[in-house]
């Protein structure tokens, strides 16, 4: 994720998952897709093993954010979620204030 912007927001979603997971995957895939259309939507960055997934969500502002929440189809995913694909998850809305960012260059 590059940002151009200065005090942006991440929302930092940690979860744990059920075994039962039919349509998690096409509904992660809906939602990503759904979300990059959102105003305020910067990016999106996401990693899973086989027991802890993160995803992180870039915004613009925190009314992006409860706009995104708040979304009625994103509302659906949630309670999906709560019902069968989550044991446990955490959400955390920060403030980005600052970044930095390192690439190695690839010498060929």
């Amino acid at each position: 994720m590059t940002s151009h912007f200065s005090d942006y927001y991440a929302v930092i979603f940690t979860s744990t998952r059920t075994p039962m997971q039919k349509g998690y995957e096409e509904m992660a895939i809906k939602m990503v897709e759904l979300a990059e259309q959102q105003k305020g939507f910067l990016g999106i960055e996401s990693a899973q093993d086989s027991s802890l997934g993160i995803t992180i969500s870039y915004w613009r502002s925190l009314e992006d954010i409860n706009q995104w929440r708040n979304h009625a189809a994103h509302k659906v995913a949630q309670e999906k979620g709560k019902s069968e694909w989550y044991d446990s998850f955490s959400l955390r809305v920060c403030k980005i204030e600052r970044e930095h960012h390192f690439k190695r260059e690839r010498l060929e």
